[in-house]
């Protein structure tokens, strides 16, 4: 079940490229040029990106865990569903 699950996660170049990835780096270089160019706004709005993509992750991934749950609880049921319909073997 678990090699089910980890061929369904993205892979590691896709997770690189993805949109925690991408806005991480996007509040690491607001906050680094705001920081040596002393552009608060900058400092301010990659202090607000960076704990916001470390939230995100967490939430999707709270939300896919969930998902995964209940499409093995659906798939059970609907196997129970088919098991009981076929004839016993005698």
């Amino acid at each position: 079940m678990d090699n089910d699950k980890q061929r369904q996660e993205v892979s590691l170049i896709g997770r690189l490229f993805s949109m925690e990835a991408l806005l991480l780096l996007m509040g690491l270089v607001s906050l680094v040029y705001g920081l040596v160019q002393n552009v608060m706004i900058n400092v301010f709005w990659g202090l607000v990106i960076i704990p916001g993509v470390f939230i995100l992750s967490k939430v999707r991934k709270k939300d896919w865990k969930k998902h995964w749950e209940e499409l093995e609880a659906e798939q059970k049921a609907r196997q129970r569903r088919q098991d009981a319909k076929r004839p016993p073997h005698e």
